[in-house]
């Protein structure tokens, strides 16, 4: 039997969205459906988690890519 997941429409730039990607990799516990370039539905259970996470990566210091 199907099992339904509430889920938020997340828009975003596509850079902010290969982020979330990349975190939702290892355990795909974050993202229910990749729509397009620019939109996601993640969990609503899971939303304020993610922010956490997006807020800790982008308050990291940014290291250059000498290549």
């Amino acid at each position: 039997m199907p099992k339904a997941v509430k889920g938020v429409l997340v828009e975003c730039d596509p850079s902010i969205k290969a982020i979330i990607l990349k975190i939702d990799q290892p355990l795909h516990d974050y993202i229910v459906e990749d729509l397009d370039d620019q939109t996601l539905v993640v969990k609503e259970a899971k939303l304020p988690d993610l922010k956490q996470k997006l807020e800790e990566v982008s308050s990291r210091p940014q290291i250059p890519d000498l290549a």
